[in-house]
């Protein structure tokens, strides 16, 4: 099944002391700050998502971090905005080198034969990457040069995405190379990155390396189908060798018997289709698939169960080998995954799957799916989703690093998700999304992860009735209990760039419609949040439960409540908020909050509700700093309860609901300060409204409403009336329905007075629209004069 575009995602500090090495919170696991050795780069010190004790996967490399390594190179960074290149370093922080004989040199602390490494190139000026080398150079000697490249990165504009370096919101800077020493070399070798020219590219930014003492080539398996010597594959990739190693497939389930991939690099343009069968490589760092149809861009290497509409595939394993792609760019609708179909009853185990569109990307309906002990790195959508129907389905002992969207999702499209979990993963800079997150599900778990450094549009770790399908009424919104135990989360959370203020590091939708489940979150630490800590937006959250949390640092507040619901909190402690007052609450008593025992730091009477977003303060391990923020900040009013000064567009990032909406085109897109993303109301269905809660009784006396000023929208013209409300109940008329008038050759948008009677709550009753058959607002601003 060809997943459904995903279109308008998110429509689509550390401490003040390095107090993140602090003792444990309660059973939590404490996250040891990586310490500079002297003289070296001098990165601040921020903590590591890898190797957290107890928590996120266990991997075979010791990782070192650049900004603490011997460099004659440029640190840059710490910086989280958006479209810096040290926004999308691990840790936000980077060395880079533009000159020759600059270098990032290592020492290794433990023996190794092979590295990888996390790099930025520069894009070319046609915006198709730029392909260099690199020496890697070990006790001094020159060892050999690796071929880096920025082909697999740089893009621009709105989602999906697109090549040209003319567009805005240039991102995903980086990718990973790989190479094996020859030989193992000891602890205390001194492994360096050079620059030998910049002939090919001006700078080489070098974020971190990973080393790695690989274990030798697994043997051919008594009785096993050899793909090279019994069906003759092409191990040095020069021949197309998709058709002999799907032989031999079909051929290993015929006979019962394993099918061996030996060591060696196999081009495969499409998919190779399993079912009932053992595919085996000789490990990862020896035996890859990789290749694309050099016609069709549509196909590429994949191997694929069948889809569930042809039966699906079962007793599936697929086992130590690679799949390497070599997808460029993201196109929702070609099938260029590295696993993909409905494969119950089946494994992944140790496969490193880079450069393709998805890590995993499993339609179903299909049940009981394990992926563990792999490395999902460098794609432009998903490292895994779990859509349509995905049952009893693991994820666990995995690591996920730059991917192009959520690192792990659930997606319970139409068909229910049942008792799915992801365990034990790390989860590491989703340029886009989130970290980890289920849209809808029953009974899921989220539990022993590390989530750290998200980029844009996201947080952590997100639950929500998000997305098309997702509905009670198909039993697909989140329902049961959904357990998130024993995560840690590192720098999460961060600016979306449609709605112009911070998500949050854990946060909760109810778009679609409220959700009613019970959610325990428990035994987690949340560090260094980008912006609030604990967020709610988009509707009810009913039945959150938090225990034993520990929030030790946020940019901006513990809690920021956007939207109703209802929580318990109990041994929930919250150290080094960067705002005063700690919640930012503009629903009032919507929000109902238990509190039980062993709470600290995270509660106020009044909230802050303050009609404008701060600018995040990031501390970093101690050394302040920040971002210019969604919006310019003002300084708080001396009593929280106060109203801000009535100017500008009050309407902006406001709550807001609907009486319901098209596809992905839901009613926050109304008031994101974003033109190009709209609202649509549920089509062939008048009257429709929007409203918006202004957060206290504004007077406004002026509406400007706004359709995408793109030539493409026809000229139209919309029936409506405005009505205002204080409590949200009881509805007075400000304005009597009338026809406005949309014109793309005068911007496409329509001013509409008010008397300025005060209101929370404005409502917007649509009943007809000459040029579709819903209600469309791209923006809805309100204005005091």
């Amino acid at each position: 099944m060809t997943p459904p575009p995903r279109r308008q995602l998110l429509r689509r500090s550390v401490s003040a002391s390095l107090s993140l090495a602090l003792a444990a919170f309660g059973t939590a696991a404490a996250v040891v700050l990586s310490s500079a050795p002297p003289a070296q780069a001098a990165g601040v010190p921020a903590p590591s998502p890898v190797a957290v004790p107890g928590r996120g996967a266990t991997v075979p490399f010791k990782e070192q971090e650049a900004e603490y390594a011997a460099t004659n190179g440029t640190l840059i960074g710490p910086n989280r905005l958006y479209g810096t290149l040290p926004s999308e370093a691990s840790g936000r922080q980077a060395v880079t080198l533009d000159a020759v004989g600059e270098y990032v040199e290592f020492t290794l602390t433990a023996p190794a034969n092979a590295m990888s490494f996390r790099y930025s190139l520069p894009d070319s000026a046609a915006g198709s990457g730029r392909d260099a080398s690199i020496d890697v150079r070990v006790n001094g000697a020159s060892a050999s040069a690796v071929p880096v490249t920025s082909k697999y990165g740089w893009y621009y504009g709105g989602y999906p995405f697109n090549n040209n370096p003319g567009d805005t919101h240039p991102h995903h800077f980086y990718d990973e190379a790989r190479t094996m020493f020859g030989s193992t070399l000891p602890a205390g070798t001194k492994v360096r990155l050079q620059v030998s020219s910049t002939a090919a590219s001006p700078s080489f930014t070098i974020d971190l390396a990973d080393f790695e003492q690989v274990a030798a080539p697994t043997a051919r398996p008594s009785g096993a189908l050899d793909v090279v010597a019994d069906f003759g594959a092409d191990p040095t990739g020069a021949a197309d060798s998709t058709a002999r190693i799907q032989a031999a497939v079909n051929a290993g389930r015929t006979q019962g018997k394993e099918v061996y991939i030996p060591r060696g690099t196999f081009q495969v343009r499409d998919h190779i289709v399993v079912d009932k069968v053992t595919l085996r490589g000789a490990g990862p760092w020896y035996s890859v698939l990789t290749g694309r149809d050099p016609s069709d861009r549509s196909k590429g290497v994949g191997v694929y169960g069948k889809y569930a509409g042809e039966g699906g595939s079962s007793g599936v394993t697929l086992k130590d080998f690679a799949i390497i792609g070599d997808i460029r760019e993201r196109v929702d609708n070609d099938q260029v995954n590295a696993i993909g179909g409905a494969l119950s009853n089946s494994t992944v185990d140790n496969v490193w799957m880079q450069h393709t569109k998805c890590g995993a990307w499993m339609d179903g309906p299909m049940d009981n799916f394990t992926i563990r002990n792999s490395r999902i790195l460098d794609q432009t959508a998903d490292g895994v989703n779990f859509h349509y129907g995905v049952t009893n389905s693991t994820v666990t002992n995995t690591f996920v690093r730059n991917t192009g969207d959520d690192g792990l999702a659930m997606w319970a499209e139409n068909v229910p998700n049942v008792k799915n979990k992801f365990t034990f993963n790390t989860v590491i800079l989703p340029i886009l999304a989130n970290n980890i997150v289920t849209y809808g599900g029953r009974d899921i778990t989220i539990s022993d992860n590390v989530m750290s450094d998200t980029i844009t549009n996201g947080g952590g770790l997100h639950i929500a009735n998000r997305y098309p399908g997702v509905n009670s009424g198909q039993g697909t919104a989140v329902s049961g209990t959904t357990t998130a135990a024993r995560n840690t989360l590192i720098r999460t959370g961060n600016n979306d760039y449609n709605w112009q203020f911070g998500v949050g590091a854990v946060w909760f939708s109810g778009l679609n419609e409220p959700i009613n489940a019970t959610i325990n979150i428990s035994d987690t630490e949340i560090l260094d949040s980008s912006y609030a800590a604990i967020h709610l937006i988009e509707g009810a959250t009913n039945g959150l439960h938090f225990d034993r949390v520990r929030i030790d640092g946020a940019g901006t507040y513990a809690l920021q409540i956007q939207a109703p619901g209802t929580a318990t909190f109990t041994d929930v402690v919250a150290t080094h908020i960067a705002q005063s007052n700690p919640v930012h609450n503009c629903v009032g008593s919507g929000f109902q909050i238990t509190r039980g025992s062993g709470n600290s730091g995270w509660y106020a009477d009044p909230p802050a509700c303050t009609g404008t977003w701060p600018a995040p303060v990031w501390t970093n391990g101690g050394v302040p700093g920040g971002g210019s923020g969604p919006t310019d900040p003002t300084d708080p009013p001396t009593d929280p309860t106060d109203p801000p000064a009535e100017t500008g567009n009050l309407a902006r990032g406001r709550s807001v609901t609907e009486s319901g909406h098209a596809d992905v085109y839901g009613a926050s897109n109304a008031v994101d300060g974003n033109a190009n993303t709209y609202w649509e109301s549920t089509n062939h269905a008048f009257p429709q409204t929007i409203t918006v809660d202004l957060g206290a009784a504004k007077s406004v006396k002026r509406l400007v409403l706004r359709l995408p000023p793109a030539a493409a929208w026809s000229t139209r013209t919309q029936t409506l009336s405005v009505s205002g409300s204080t409590d949200n109940s009881t509805f007075n008329s400000l304005k009597g329905s009338a026809g406005y008038t949309f014109d793309p050759s005068s911007g496409n948008q329509a001013t509409v007075t008010l008397p300025g009677t005060a209101s929370r709550y404005l409502r917007l009753t649509f009943t007809g629209n000459t040029g579709w058959p819903a209600a469309q607002l791209s923006e809805l601003e309100a204005y005091s004069s």
